[in-house]
């Protein structure tokens, strides 16, 4: 069965919009990607001031976990319904679902209340990271689209140093709900942006929805992430029920294979991993996802619970990553427009960041403050380029009916990366707690708080600190091995030329020029 149905709406190129409407549509698509990834980050400084009100560090990312996995899971739904029905609908729809989150997360009675709350606002949020990227595909030919792109990494980074930033303010000065109620009024001046800026989007005639596919890949990504989760530290690897979750991914997977390979309007069509770019793009955004989430939630809980900092002060050690990010993003678009080349881009940058991870691992409680920012900045480097490289690398080789799956995959994958990483981060960093201090705290170390290490005294408060510190050294390593494997996966990617105009919706992929029979 067909992958798409034809319809008028699909059969005709789009016309390029004039350059004021253009610079409208892109206010609008970066005002709504600015609320969507400050829901990712924002939490991330307040993490231990929060738990200390609803739980112990053991529990760190469950609060980052949930908006992750449930980005991840939308991020396909609204790609595909927006290659459907429009992108404006679907990022209206998802505006409304991340206040409707935000709003569940200020009410919060305890933990697990919260982490339902962050459920829901990744929901909104992964959609509306999808749908103001392929907004941007939709109007900017391919040429073009690495500025964009790297324009719009360069917001994500913005809104990443905002976030921690914002967070620990805010905990610093207020209650910690108001992390969540500060959403409402930017939701609202994004929907109002949004609205006056950005035109419908011509709908397709008839339509199919992969209900089963979207219900399926859920299942899969949901069993994936409490697998990583729970494994090691909640329940040995070799038990019974882990061995059953694990089983339980594997006939999800197989069941959603099957479902996709018939689907009218699949919701990740098969066909896509069959394209070489495709599969590079997003095997390397997947890693990064990995490594960027584990950074951004570990180094402003190292720098608060170890070297004893304020939240907000705490925050400002992720101000060098996004700078370093925002930097080469910018550059990586402005390079990929002039001179129409991106494939070295992400093989040099993840080499970079393999050896600033190095650096991580190294990293104790008597390592100097300006060292550890300097880390920081050429983590940031690292992960920058592959943002837009990826991103557009799959624009410009997907069917263009599929570019808003295209772009989803991205986000998709990078949080898969993301929430899969940061919960197998968190169940090794807890079980080498455990290890580390088991012999030093009576009972539990996975009780532990910022509040009763700042109590303890000051031999007992070293030993502590350096534990902490010791625990961490694996996640990092663990994240430079990935790094490196990314950097030799990137060296796989082929370089397809990129147009200068819109092109029309076309029905196969684009293959490499050898591969392109002879005029």
């Amino acid at each position: 069965m067909a992958d798409s149905i034809p319809s008028a709406a699909t059969e005709t190129a789009p016309e390029e919009l004039e350059p004021r409407r253009l610079v409208a549509v892109f206010l609008a698509v970066a005002s709504v990607l600015f609320l969507a990834s400050l829901g990712q980050t924002v939490v991330t400084t307040a993490l231990p001031v929060i738990l200390g009100d609803l739980g112990g560090l053991d529990q760190i990312t469950w609060v980052i976990t949930a908006y992750l996995m449930a980005a991840t899971v939308s991020a396909p739904v609204f790609g595909k319904l927006g290659d459907l029905f429009g992108r404006k609908i679907m990022m209206q729809v998802g505006i409304a679902i991340f206040l409707s989150g935000s709003l569940l997360c200020a009410l919060a009675p305890e933990l697990w209340f919260l982490v339902l709350g962050r459920f829901v606002q990744g929901l909104g949020g992964g959609g509306l990271i999808v749908s103001s990227m392929a907004t941007v595909a939709d109007n900017v030919s391919p040429r073009e689209r690495g500025r964009y792109q790297g324009i719009l990494g360069s917001v994500f980074g913005l809104s990443t140093v905002v976030g921690p930033l914002a967070g620990g303010f805010i905990v610093q000065h207020f209650a910690w709900e108001w992390i969540f109620l500060i959403n409402l009024p930017l939701g609202l001046a994004a929907a109002t942006v949004l609205t006056i800026c950005v035109g419908p989007s011509p709908k397709r005639d008839r339509v199919s929805i992969d209900y089963a596919g979207a219900a399926c890949l859920t299942t899969v990504l949901s069993l994936t992430v409490l697998t990583a989760s729970l494994g090691g530290s909640v329940l040995p690897w070799n038990s019974l029920p882990m061995l059953a979750l694990m089983a339980a991914v594997v006939v999800a997977l197989a069941i959603f294979i099957r479902i996709e390979s018939r689907a009218a309007e699949a919701i990740l069509p098969l066909k896509l991993f069959r394209i070489n770019n495709f599969v590079v793009a997003n095997s390397v955004g997947l890693i990064i996802g990995v490594t960027m989430f584990g950074t951004i939630t570990f180094v402003p809980f190292f720098m608060q619970v170890v070297k004893g900092m304020t939240p907000a002060a705490s925050g400002l050690f992720v101000f060098p990553m996004m700078a370093g990010l925002i930097g080469a993003s910018t550059m990586a678009g402005q390079f990929m427009a002039r001179t129409g080349q991106y494939r070295l881009l992400p093989v040099f940058s993840t080499g970079v960041l393999a050896v600033a991870l190095v650096s991580m691992a190294y990293t104790h409680a008597h390592t100097p403050n300006w060292w550890i920012a300097l880390t920081m900045l050429f983590v940031g480097l690292g992960i920058g380029p592959t943002m837009g490289v990826g991103v557009t690398a799959i624009q410009n080789a997907v069917p263009g009916n599929m570019i808003g799956i295209g772009t989803a995959s991205a986000n998709m994958f990078r949080l898969i990366g993301g929430s899969v990483g940061t919960a197998a981060f968190g169940a090794i960093f807890s079980a080498g707690l455990q290890q580390q201090l088991g012999g030093v705290l009576e009972g539990s170390a996975r009780g532990l708080t910022g509040e009763m290490i700042a109590a303890m005294d000051p031999a007992t408060q070293e030993l502590v600190t350096q534990g902490i510190a010791a625990a961490l050294h694996p996640v990092f390593w663990i994240a430079c091995a990935l790094a490196c494997l990314a950097c030799a996966i990137s060296l796989l990617m082929i370089e397809l030329p990129l147009k200068d105009t819109l092109p029309s919706t076309r029905a196969e992929p684009r293959v490499p020029p050898r591969a392109q029979p002879a005029e």
